[in-house]
């Protein structure tokens, strides 16, 4: 017995002896099917040879009944195979010498004819088959044809890939988001249709519509005068919203202005109106997934804001004071897709300049597209973004078409599953003078994280929205605004918590407005560096004064800080107020130079102090001697800071209690001050309690030196002294990337031996500082942390700042209570296996199909070899003990690389790769490249991606084979029903027979044409892909039926075609929802992207080439390799471009498939006159229907 090699598959040959039983003499037989005479020889030496004449060229894989040896053919000669010449049976006693003599000659017949016809030559090294004679034996070689074997290292890859993605994604759903706690708004919408705005004023007047919002019992408005008197604001909806998703802006805008604002005459005086509210129905058009809808709704937004300041022109429909200027701009207020529609608009051609200043988004992708499987959605965000940077890189604001805008980006945190946050970010589109990206969990008063629905109607959000368009809105401008640098710092004073570096302080830029008068005797003065702390209010009858020393200049770190839970404001009613005093009065010093000198003169001063002050505030019970002193003083409630309570009962930043009142100023910034007067105003015991502090930055901030490896193994541990300040800053530099989780642990201790009790609970704040996103944690204990810090696939900022300063921990703690306080972080790993999703979730369109390139590799490899098409399953088993991790390697490193490197020189880009980049070709960096990381430390997630892949394609395989074998049984349950079928005649089956290739020319023309005109080519290619998987069906129900070799490679072959084409139809699917939404909404409105036929004209040649059951002839030339070098060019770009530019592996594929269909026409030469033939339906050349014979019948 002639042994086979592991891993050499040899066909069963039953299916020989079948067919020699039931039809006599199998040469024969054989000959007629097939093109070619074959002469068999015996010598009766230890030598077999067999000559081959062939009139015709040979088929080229193996035929029916015969056995391939799959072991590389060297040309070398064993004894054994010298000695093996004829078919043996299991019993050669039993055999008779007839049945032995045409058992030879049919295998002597089948060996000649699986030759290989891609040479016209005789091949002089020919490997005879083998028979393998045992039963068991028959049994395990059928098994390693079978496409349902796995091998051990594939099933392992599997079970593996399975556990992670059960633990990703349970980690992915029990994610400490934070809780929701939005409240429910109040509204009675109703929504008036601009029908004036027609095919006069927009060619899309027929697809989209404008509406104004009036707030039913609060806008005064008729049909005929809808009533316009103040600021135009437009809201464009996102991908696939609705219009009406505004009215919880609009009802807040309309309520809190006839509530609020019309009784506020100062502000009314400083130009402050309504808000009148219109917004764009976009008919819930995609223009996510569809860069031509992006761009057809920028259009129609600059069309709507022209019409809607010509509005403003007929007072039929405005009353509006007439000596107000008329708007010339329009807020833009955009959710989701709207917000770069809104940027986009800016960009085109219709736009007017300078009717649009202000743009305010919400869970807005500015950075970089959702997907990338639309080549016009990335160049349309190429372009938007080029355009943007472009602009602000510029020197002088003449040459910068934006310099008079402000984009406010919002993001909604980690509770957004839709979009992820980190595309929010605007640092590389804007710079920080004309716009900032924050997080909602960071806005005062709202401290909410949100989901991609909820920003839109959220009660705490929409109100500080709301609030903040009132404060920029100045109608006595025909802007409708402030000046860009006054709305900055309205709009940062609403949106920032005040806590960062950038936040302004007024209190150096406002002017004395209090006159404190006070006795030396009567009023505390702190002793310098001493801790001012009140545990209750009212503690006398009198207002109450305590000075505290502001330190001398020149003292570095010094910083001013002071906590309450009383409020701080400019009315008079409050129990505390805070004071910043000098002691000479900077009015009218000329008179007041011997205030303290002449007793004679303190009343009139005192009357010319009090004319100056708007605010006289004396303590001295009237009694005005020469121990009195006064104080010019400010008041610090603009600069005043909110933080959410935390008590002992508190659970969340948002519940409904009074906030704390916080200041903290930098010493430099109470330069011309000598006191902080503290006023108890209460006269009777109140409840309430405040602490206040200088403190010094050696003592409050604490850098933690530690990197990501220190974190992983022992995390940061540290303990804060009992006399330590009120507020500890801990920074620690290493945490900032966005895919890392972590625990952090507050523990007080000696709580038992307190001094006193502690005034508040402990209240955390997380923050970073680019983007500004800050979370609070009260009655802190153990958190969850995690941030939008540096992510996956973001580009840099628009220009160079410094190094992000990573995490910062502000603690705030009661000093006087006397407890340390021990502050623990470590990596929480389970926890960061859900990050995965949102920054990688687009991976699976790449990454599988690097696996499915190599594995065609391999099969293709194989098949020219040897003329067997293995499984998929056998190619992939292979792929990953060969090429997968030599590639996934060499991917590893090369992340590796591109994380230490800053950017890549132009003189490494000979591809002009920068021309499909989202950044601007001086920004490109690598972060398109791979996965994006930006971090060294994260090399390893190539090779696990790569392995989870492997074990998906394994999963989608096996769910294809089983769909396939349903499909493909009750195909053959119909077609044995029909009585097209009888049971003897399953050894003789064809593939299955199909249409002529006049036919089949037909209907590929009519698709091209309707490709070129009306559908998308992305219908085409669904089309294709259901085509493919019927032939499938046919292939899989024949190959169970003939168990013949011709039919094993074709289905194997077949099946794998189905396997890529499965992995490129999610890039597809996207635009093809498009074209479906806009059929159903306007089926009338043409598709103007996507007609390019050359797009899938390789992929409908091939498939239909397919259908009529014809095998790719093999390549046995040197052509081979360019077969490889396709496939592997496909898993090379799989993985470093795939994810940013995933459209492109859709064209990749296309390119393989016109090879494919190259190798079909090539081999078997083209003519003028063989296509005119196969267009009459007169081509008669063989094709692998005939290779089981042409037996069908029907039943008697």
């Amino acid at each position: 017995m002639h042994r086979r090699l592991s891993g050499s598959p040899v066909e069963d040959t039953e299916a020989s002896f079948v067919a020699a039983d039931s039809h006599g003499n199998t040469a024969n037989n054989s000959t007629n099917n097939s093109s070619s005479s074959n002469t068999v020889g015996n010598t009766n030496g230890s030598n077999n040879n067999n000559s081959n004449t062939t009139a015709n060229s040979d088929p080229p894989v193996a035929r029916t009944g015969t056995s391939i040896d799959l072991r590389r053919d060297n040309g070398a000669s064993t004894p054994r195979s010298r000695n093996s010449s004829t078919w043996r049976a299991p019993s050669a006693h039993a055999a008779s010498d007839s049945r032995s003599s045409s058992s030879a000659t049919a295998v002597a017949a089948a060996s000649a004819a699986m030759m290989p016809l891609a040479h016209n030559h005789h091949h002089h090294h020919h490997r005879l088959a083998i028979e393998p004679s045992p039963d068991r034996h028959r049994l395990r070689l059928s098994r390693l044809r079978s496409p349902w074997i796995c091998s051990i290292l594939a099933a392992l890859t599997t079970l593996v890939t399975v556990g992670f993605l059960l633990s990703v994604l349970r980690s992915f759903n029990g994610r400490n988001v934070g809780d929701a706690g939005c409240g429910i708004p109040v509204m009675s919408p109703t929504f008036i249709r601009m029908r004036g705005f027609d095919t006069e004023h927009t060619r899309f007047a027929s697809k989209y519509n404008l509406f104004l919002y009036r707030e039913e019992g609060v806008d005064p408005y008729t049909q005929e005068n809808i009533g316009l008197n103040g600021a135009p604001v437009l809201f464009l909806p996102g991908n696939a919203g609705s219009y009406r998703q505004v009215r919880s802006l609009a009802a807040e805008a309309s309520r809190h202005y006839y509530d609020v604002v019309r009784y506020d005459q100062d502000r009314r005086k400083t130009g402050t109106r309504s808000l009148d509210f219109f917004m764009i129905d976009f008919n819930e058009d995609m223009a996510a997934f569809h860069g031509q809808t992006l761009l057809d709704q920028a259009e129609y937004v600059n069309e709507a804001i022209a019409y809607i300041l010509s509005l403003y022109h007929d007072p039929r429909r405005s009353r509006r004071d007439t000596s107000l200027p008329d708007p010339s701009s329009v807020i833009l207020i955009g959710h989701s897709m709207g917000g770069i529609v809104a940027r986009a608009s800016l960009t085109m051609s219709n736009y007017q300049a300078n009717s649009v200043n202000t743009i305010i988004t919400m869970s807005a992708p500015h950075a970089k597209p959702p997907v990338s499987f639309d080549s016009d959605v990335v160049q349309t965000y190429k372009q938007i973004n080029d355009y943007w940077r472009e602009a602000y890189s510029q020197t002088w604001a003449n040459d910068n078409p934006l310099w008079h805008v402000t984009l406010i980006s919002i993001a909604g945190g980690s509770r957004d599953t839709v979009v992820p946050s980190d595309y929010a970010n605007i640092a590389s589109l804007v710079p920080n003078t004309h716009g900032f990206t924050v997080f909602t969990s960071t806005i005062p008063d709202v401290w909410i994280g949100m989901d991609h629905l909820s920003i839109t109607w959220c009660d705490q959000f929409r109100k500080a929205i709301i609030k903040s368009l009132f404060d920029i809105v100045d109608v006595r401008r025909p802007s409708q605004t402030k000046p860009r640098a006054e709305r900055m710092r309205i709009l940062k004073k609403w949106y920032l918590t005040g806590l960062e570096s950038v936040a302004e302080r007024s209190l150096s830029q406002k002017e004395p407005t209090t006159l404190l008068t006070l006795e030396d005797n009567s009023n505390t003065i702190l002793s310098q560096g001493e801790r001012l702390v009140f545990r209750e209010l009212g503690r006398r009858p009198n207002p109450d004064v305590y000075l505290m020393p502001i330190p001398p200049q020149g003292v570095s770190g010094k910083k001013f800080t002071l906590l309450t839970d009383q409020s701080l404001d400019d009315a008079d009613n409050g129990n505390l107020d805070v004071l910043f005093c000098s002691v000479s009065p900077p009015h009218n010093s000329n008179n007041n130079n011997n205030n303290n000198n002449n007793n004679n003169n303190n009343n009139n001063n005192n009357n010319k102090f009090g004319s100056v002050f708007s605010l006289n505030m004396d303590l001295t019970g009237g009694n005005n001697n020469a121990g009195s002193t006064r104080l010019a003083c400010k008041t610090a409630a603009d600069d005043r800071i909110h933080l959410p309570a935390s008590t002992r009962t508190s659970k969340h930043p948002f519940e409904h209690v009074q906030p704390f009142s916080y200041l903290q100023y930098d010493l430099e910034d109470l330069a011309e001050h000598q006191f902080v007067a503290v006023v108890d105003r209460a006269t009777a015991p109140t409840k309430g309690w405040m602490i206040a502090e200088f403190s010094d930055s050696s003592d409050s901030v604490i850098r933690a030196r530690v990197g990501l490896g220190g974190l992983l193994s022992a995390g940061v541990k540290m303990r804060l002294p009992a006399n330590r300040p009120m507020l500890t800053e801990v920074k620690i530099p290493a945490l900032h990337s966005s895919l890392l989780d972590y625990k952090l642990k507050v523990v007080m201790r000696n709580a038992g031996k307190q001094q006193e009790p502690s005034l508040f609970a402990p209240l955390l704040r997380q923050s970073i500082p680019e983007p500004h996103e800050s979370k609070f944690f009260v009655n802190v204990n153990e958190v969850n942390v995690n941030l939008h810090g540096i992510a996956p696939f973001m580009p840099p900022p628009l220009r160079d700042q410094a190094a992000m300063g990573g995490v910062s921990f502000q603690l705030w703690t009661d000093p006087s209570s006397g407890s340390a306080v021990d502050i623990e972080l470590t990596v929480d790993i389970t926890a960061s296996l859900g990050e995965l999703v949102m920054r990688y979730r687009t991976i699976f369109a790449a990454f599988p199909l690097l696996v499915v390139a190599l594995v065609l590799r391999k099969q293709f490899q194989v098949y020219d070899e040897t003329g067997y098409f293995i499984t998929f399953g056998e190619g992939l088993d292979s792929a990953l003990r060969s090429s997968l991790p030599l590639l996934l390697l060499a991917m590893s490193l090369f992340a590796s690389s591109l994380a230490t490197s800053t950017t890549l020189p132009a003189s490494d880009d000979p591809f002009h790769w920068h021309a499909n980049a989202t950044e601007t070709p001086v920004d490109f960096t690598k972060n398109d490249l791979l996965l994006g990381s930006q971090d060294a430390f994260f090399w390893f997630l190539v090779p696990v991606f790569g392995l989870i892949s492997v074990g998906v394609c394994v999963i989608l395989n096996y769910v294809a084979l089983f769909l396939l074998f349903v499909l493909s049984s009750l195909y053959g349950f119909l077609r044995s029903r029909s009585g097209y079928i009888r049971r003897d005649d399953r050894g003789n089956l064809p593939i299955f027979s199909s249409s002529t290739p006049k036919r089949r020319m037909i209907n590929t023309a009519i698709l091209l044409v309707l490709v070129s005109t009306a559908i998308p080519y992305q219908f085409a290619y669904m089309v294709a892909c259901i085509v493919q998987l019927t032939t499938c069906m046919r292939a899989q129900w024949h190959t169970r039926e003939t168990r013949s070799t011709a039919h094993f490679n074709f289905s194997n072959y077949a099946h794998s075609i189905l396997i890529l084409m499965l992995w490129v139809l999610p890039i597809n699917v996207l635009v093809l929802l498009v074209w479906a939404h806009n059929l159903v909404v306007h089926w009338f409105t043409p598709f103007s992207s996507h007609h390019n036929v050359l797009s899938i004209m390789p992929f409908i040649l091939l498939v239909e080439t397919m259908t009529s059951g014809t095998m790719i002839p093999r390549v046995t030339t040197r052509f081979k390799h360019v077969t490889s070098i396709l496939c592997f060019l496909i898993a090379v770009y799989s993985a470093v471009y795939g994810v940013s530019y995933a459209y492109l592996l859709h064209h990749l594929a296309n390119i393989f498939a016109a090879w494919l269909v190259g190798i079909y026409f090539f081999s078997s030469g083209i003519s003028l006159r063989r296509l005119w033939h196969m267009f009459e339906g007169d081509e008669t050349s063989p094709s692998f229907s005939d290779l089981g014979g042409s037996h069908v019948k029907k039943k008697p």
